[in-house]
């Protein structure tokens, strides 16, 4: 069913409503919400910065980024960034989406944490971060119109997000903190999780099995 909010066409072909359908199934209302918004917000930033970026890709991208938070996707063994650029992956090459386009929305969804790095490359990959970092951090929220923000958020609120969000991040990897290393994720165990202590860089440097 074809729907606009302030401004941005959400996509309505077979492959995105089946995706839409995954992650509503997957998620709950905090994170399918919160996939919209950043679907909305970079694509509302890819209208601002005038970048041309493919709706369809953004909006798996967008959709899918946060799958490795969830019970269905969540792993033990690698970072939640990558649980859900596996799973677009997977879900991309049963559609037949070719593979330069498949590994667009598996960067952009792997490095969604990656301060800088995404913006130096291709739009879909820019624009997802855009979306993650003005919804979570506040990140290009003043260049974007007022009335647009009430649009989105009309659409797809975000009561409490602040807290939410922390908290559905601390659940999703305190089972594998490991895998925060070199990470902002290991703040969010360090907040949420008692007696967490980060991995520090330097020490492992110090403590390697290098003997100087």
């Amino acid at each position: 069913m074809y729907q606009s909010i302030a401004g941005i066409d959400i996509p309505d072909s077979k492959m995105i409503r089946e995706a839409t359908d995954l992650v509503r199934i997957a998620t709950d209302d905090l994170l399918f919400h919160h996939s919209r918004r950043v679907f909305l917000f970079g694509a509302l930033h890819g209208r601002r910065l005038g970048l041309p970026f493919n709706p369809e890709l953004l909006y798996v991208g967008a959709m899918f980024h946060d799958l490795g938070l969830t019970p269905l996707y969540r792993r033990e063994d690698q970072r939640f960034e990558l649980d859900g650029a596996d799973e677009a992956r997977r879900f991309l090459q049963a559609h037949g989406v070719p593979e330069a386009s498949t590994r667009l929305v598996w960067e952009a969804i792997a490095l969604h944490t990656t301060p800088e790095v995404p913006w130096r490359m291709e739009a879909e990959v820019a624009l997802v971060t855009a979306g993650v970092e003005t919804d979570v951090l506040g990140i290009g929220y003043h260049y974007l119109d007022v009335r647009d923000i009430e649009a989105v958020t009309a659409a797809h609120p975000r009561p409490g997000f602040k807290k939410a969000i922390v908290d559905a991040f601390a659940n999703g990897f305190r089972d594998r903190p490991d895998s925060t290393f070199g990470t902002v994720n290991g703040d969010v165990l360090e907040h949420r999780v008692p007696g967490y202590r980060h991995i520090d860089f330097v020490e492992v440097i110090e403590n390697s099995d290098w003997p100087e």
